[in-house]
């Protein structure tokens, strides 16, 4: 290039604009040389497929960050992004051609045949880059950030920040990425040879069709490439016989979030937020970036005065002026901010980065861009919900006994059956079987692919995942995954899948004669019909399956938990609390006793028997106990005999474990009777000193469970020692926290109270004269 002219040695060359994709010293360079030049076409790097989406980047709707999506028609999971930030100089470029009325171009490798070559890649052609040619070119300048040599090399050159000519950078620039091209090569990656060789023949296209005056925006390493003088022969025989695949590409909106992890054209960032402020800010940045770091921090409740704002502006300053560099970068100004406003804390400076630093930034693409069909569904219920993406994470509430509400679950849980998870259930206000569901939502970019993957389904949300649920009905490896499958069926309500569903699930259920899988399967069904009740949906074939998976368990489960090893036992006792909560709420679902009924007598043979595992024998105790089935003095009984000196140390412990471990609040039972406290308490002291080191690590991490107030309980319980008989003497002093004694009076004055919050009614001896 010729100094001073920024076009090639020939006077009528095209003007090579080499820039750091997604920089916004390169995209006011770009935009600098642009106006200077007037070129009578612009091309920029990027698939030559998305030509005719160009037209799109004016439109008012269109904001962004955004990027290509370019996927395989045959097979959408082999994707490729090109994203573009309102900083990024390729999206500068662009917007100055479409508001200049100037023809602007893609350039590079298309499409069809970069997916065709490699692999899926997450983010653009060059993926995973060697090196990077300006970080090599800041290094031997003494840099460590090589957007910050590039604006103190490029931004702050001649009168005013400014160089006298904006194309003289680029042809420095130029000669320096020869140099490096002389001394790496291709740094690694062949396939840049093809990709410039296919840039050269379409720059000789645009040559013919708009003169030489055009402007190319490429990445700076391939402007060497194309001011090689190869023959149009050359490049042909570089493209011929390349693999192709059919391709179609659109716009989607892309995040700040997103851009900060590893971006299109190898240059992941890793402050977008920082970037789109220099480049948006008219004047004065470094105040304008204070101010809102105040603004954000005061958000928080945290006191900064406007003292504060004037005092790290001038730090940032003090401290760019003693490090030598012409103006304050990302590093003075989170120094400043993390000695003034943060006071030397990186918690609040955490929340600066990830809201400001980072940014929650999400583009938007106007709805005549093109997409699948079954985007465009979406797109249509997003609206119609309410439900639009949103680039942070946040929490959703739903009450299912509302239409809107009941119609967002089933949107969330259709999109999870595609793969498409947009949203994951999380624990809230509501539990198993209530009205209330809660989601965390989080949208990101590479779920336009998993749409598109999910478009072979069908083209509609509610078609794709019925035909997806028949699938993979059939298709399920095991029978709980059928039996999660009819689950989700119902959430996401499928009623046309579910009978293929169900079908599937009694061949399944007739034919495995393994325990163990019958165990894992009964939850999904119990939930599937309490779920069912909540929807208002006919679950009644899914009630028979049920009621006969249940009978099966409890002829299968007591031999099957017998001669266990350890962690045998502990799946065992996994499997005896998911029974056991199916079974009541079956009971609860189908109106039936019967199952309960028959599940007590299995938990009674199971509390009895010595050759089942001790953990399950006594997780079967506190289940008893707790239901009412089992007298307080039995289950004294069943303790002292599995307490008894008879019995080895580490079966004793673990059916302490399963007996006061796992369910919450498992240590009050304890904590109100105390004879079963009494005799923990004296088989723990009569444990033998080589032993007892064998069997601590079990009980502490069963009493390590309970919550502080029931660990003091306890604590206060032992350190006053055995009291015989029922209880201590209510003459005796009170404990700490406890009362002087039992006062019935004040305790039956609590039983009307009680009844009406159980929703009981009145006892019967108050009913009267309540």
């Amino acid at each position: 290039m010729t100094p001073g002219t920024g076009r090639a040695a020939d006077s009528g060359g095209p003007l090579l604009l080499g820039v750091r994709h997604h920089g916004p010293g390169s995209a006011r360079a770009v935009l600098a040389a642009l106006d200077h030049a007037r070129p009578s076409a612009v091309l920029v790097e990027g698939p030559p497929e998305g030509d005719a989406l160009l037209p799109l980047a004016a439109h008012g709707r269109m904001r962004p960050p955004v990027a290509l999506l370019a996927h395989a028609v045959d097979d959408p999971g082999r994707a490729a992004f090109w994203p573009m930030a309102e900083f990024s100089p390729e999206w500068v470029a662009i917007r100055w051609a479409s508001s200049h009325g100037v023809p602007v171009r893609f350039v590079d490798l298309p499409a069809a045949h970069s997916l065709a070559l490699t692999e899926p890649k997450e983010d653009g052609a060059e993926d995973g880059r060697g090196i990077d040619p300006i970080g090599v070119l800041a290094e031997a300048a003494g840099y460590d950030d090589p957007e910050r040599w590039w604006e103190d090399a490029v931004e702050h050159r001649g009168p005013d920040g400014r160089p006298s000519d904006p194309c003289a950078p680029f042809a420095v620039l130029a000669e320096a990425m020869t140099a490096l091209r002389e001394a790496y090569g291709d740094a690694g990656h062949p396939q840049d040879a093809v990709r410039e060789a296919c840039m050269r023949l379409q720059l000789r296209a645009a040559r013919r069709e708009f003169g030489d005056d055009v402007a190319v925006v490429c990445g700076a390493w391939h402007v060497p490439a194309l001011r090689t003088r190869a023959t149009v022969a050359a490049d042909r025989a570089l493209l011929k016989g390349m693999p192709k695949v059919r391709t179609e590409l659109t716009w989607v909106p892309w995040t700040h979030r997103r851009l900060a992890r590893r971006s299109g054209y190898g240059a992941g960032i890793e402050s977008p937020g920082w970037y789109g402020h220099l480049f948006g800010a008219p004047d004065r940045p470094v105040e304008r970036w204070m101010t809102k770091v105040a603004g954000l921090l005061r958000d928080t409740d945290r006191t900064v005065s406007s003292a504060d704002v004037i005092e790290a502006v001038a730090l940032a300053g003090a401290l760019a002026a003693v490090r030598g560099r012409p103006a304050v970068g990302l590093t003075e100004a989170t120094d400043a901010v993390r000695a003034v406003m943060c006071e030397g804390s990186d918690v609040p400076l955490a929340l600066v980065r990830d809201r400001l630093v980072v940014g929650e930034a999400l583009g938007e693409v106007p709805e005549t861009a093109p997409a699948v069909p079954l985007q465009r569904d979406l797109d249509r219920q997003q609206r119609t919900l309410r439900l639009r993406p949103e680039a942070g994470r946040r929490e959703l509430e739903l009450d299912l006994r509302k239409g809107t509400d009941a119609a967002r679950s089933r949107l969330l849980h259709r999109l999870r059956l595609l793969g498409v998870h947009w949203g994951e259930p999380a624990a809230g206000r509501g539990s198993t079987g209530t009205f209330r569901e809660s989601w965390r939502l989080h949208w990101e970019p590479e779920l336009f692919v998993r749409i598109a993957e999910a478009g072979v389904w069908g083209t509609t949300v509610l078609g794709a995942a019925t035909a997806r649920a028949e699938t993979d009905a059939v298709s399920a490896p095991s029978l709980a995954g059928v039996t999660a499958l009819a689950e989700q069926c119902l959430l996401a309500g499928l009623s046309e899948a579910l009978p293929v569903v169900m079908r599937a699930l009694a061949d399944r259920a007739a034919l495995d004669a393994d325990v163990g899988h019958l165990a894992d399967a009964l939850p999904a069904l119990a939930r599937s019909l309490r779920y069912g009740d909540v929807r208002s949906t006919d679950t009644a074939a899914l009630g028979e399956v049920a009621v006969g998976l249940t009978e099966r368990v409890c002829v299968g489960l007591p031999p099957a938990c017998t001669g266990l090893d350890a962690d045998a036992a502990v799946e065992a006792h996994r499997r005896l609390e998911g029974v056991h909560t199916a079974v009541g709420l079956l009971a609860d679902a189908v109106g039936a006793d019967g199952p309960a009924e028959r599940w007590a007598g299995v938990l009674r043979t199971l509390a009895d028997r010595e050759a089942v595992a001790g953990v399950v024998r006594g997780r079967a105790t506190r289940l008893l106990l707790d239901g009412g089935r089992l007298e307080e003095s039995e289950a004294a009984r069943l303790m002292g005999r599995a307490l008894s000196a008879g019995s080895a140390p580490a079966d004793a412990a673990a059916w302490i474990e399963g007996f006061v471990g796992g369910a919450a609040g498992g240590g009050l039972v304890l904590v109100h009777d105390e004879r079963l406290l009494a005799l923990v308490d004296a088989w723990l002291t009569g444990i033998p000193a080589d032993t007892f080191t064998g069997v601590l690590p079990l009980l502490r991490r069963t009493f390590s469970a309970y919550e502080p107030g029931v660990r003091r309980a306890l604590g206060e319980l032992v350190g006053r020692g055995p009291d015989p008989g029922r209880g201590r003497d209510a003459r005796a002093p009170a404990a700490p926290g406890f009362g002087e004694g039992l006062d019935e009076e004040r305790a039956d004055a609590m039983a009307p109270v009680l009844a009406l919050l159980l929703g009981t009614g009145l006892p019967a001896e108050q009913g009267a004269g309540g």
